[in-house]
């Protein structure tokens, strides 16, 4: 049995420094990294695919 290793979680700060690694780890492996401020998630950075897919046909 596979299995999948959790989502990376950056702080803010972290987030700040590897903000170019981050988006193209979410463009070219699919990864999603959730951004976190004082130990609390309070963003994601997601593949376009995952996004667009959740909104689904909400109008823009």
């Amino acid at each position: 049995m596979d299995v999948m290793p959790e989502e990376p979680e950056l702080s803010v700060a972290e987030f700040r420094a590897k903000m170019a690694d981050v988006l193209n780890d979410a463009a070219v492996r699919g990864q999603i990294t959730f951004i976190t401020n004082r130990g609390r998630r309070v963003a994601a950075v997601v593949p376009v695919p995952i996004a667009e897919e959740h909104l689904g046909d909400r109008p823009t």
